[in-house]
């Protein structure tokens, strides 16, 4: 069984980050051990919520490690509590991950044109410098124009201009960005890819639901590196995590009321552990380009 660890905030109540990480990649066959940025009383769209930041504890975590001898098939990263975590960060994805080992970077820190409370363009800055530890990082159109320095110019792109941001990432020395939420279609919505190393865009869309709520980007995130550590390509790995995305998002909307709350991901597990075995079996078709 392979192991990862993920490196990300933890919030008591709410479908955030932990909260789905843990449970999705446990369900899709991975072993996840967690490493808390930050303890919060719960996600950030209930009012009064409550902070606490675990800078200090993620070292002390890290030394036991150290004395164990640890090693992960994976090291996925998430929100970070504080600028003061990104080089103690990129330091654990570079001595943590075994040889052989895929690091994927989820620089989760903003949406909508806006950053995330309490954080700083000069947070996005730092942050580039965890995106050039990891092999494949997934950032969102918001998230990707504040680690390139670049004005936030909506959701609606042309794929050329896509295209041009990951390219960008690449001459920064990002080997295989991936863009995620890209609609290029009103009723469409999935990702664009690069793989610098072969110099080929990839591109996968379904659905797209009149829909948004919090923690939908974790769960992306979060299948598409159980589906790395399960041995499929990336790009069935990216389509199988939009696939998966739009499940949960389907099941979330029969229950409007608590759109806030988090993406009703658990109703949809049983559906990714069937995808995930159809595809490790070889049964599904390669993902439409």
């Amino acid at each position: 069984m392979k192991r990862v660890v993920t490196i990300q905030d933890l919030s008591g109540i709410g479908k955030c980050s932990l909260s789905a990480a843990l449970p999705i990649l446990s369900a899709m066959g991975v072993e996840c051990a967690v490493l808390p940025t930050a303890l919060l009383s719960a996600h950030t769209a209930f009012p009064g919520y409550r902070f606490f930041d675990l800078t200090d504890r993620m070292s002390e975590t890290a030394s036991h490690w150290r004395e164990l001898g640890i090693r992960f098939d994976g090291v996925y990263t998430g929100y970070l509590g504080s600028a003061e975590q990104i080089p103690l960060v990129a330091d654990l994805v570079r001595e943590y991950r075994a040889q052989g080992g895929v690091a994927v970077v989820d620089p989760a820190m903003a949406d909508g044109g806006e950053l995330y409370s309490g954080l700083s363009p000069d947070f996005a800055q730092s942050l580039m410098d965890l995106c050039l530890c990891g092999d494949v990082i997934l950032p969102n159109l918001t998230e990707a124009a504040f680690l390139l320095g670049l004005p936030y110019e909506g959701e609606d792109r042309a794929e050329a201009d896509l295209r041009d941001l990951l390219l960008r990432f690449a001459d920064r020395g990002v080997a295989r960005p991936v863009l995620t939420g890209v609609s290029l279609r009103p009723d469409r919505i999935g990702v664009l890819a690069y793989d610098a190393g072969a110099g080929t865009f990839f591109r996968y869309e379904n659905e797209r639901l009149p829909l948004s709520c919090p923690g939908t980007g974790d769960v992306f995130a979060s299948a598409f590196t159980g589906a790395l550590l399960r041995g499929l390509s990336e790009e069935e790995s990216l389509a199988l995590a939009v696939d998966f995305s739009l499940e949960a998002l389907r099941k979330t909307a029969e229950d409007p009321d608590r759109v806030w709350y988090g993406t009703q991901f658990e109703a949809a597990l049983p559906g990714l552990i069937r995808m995930l075995e159809d595809r490790c079996a070889g049964t599904k078709k390669e993902p439409a380009r």
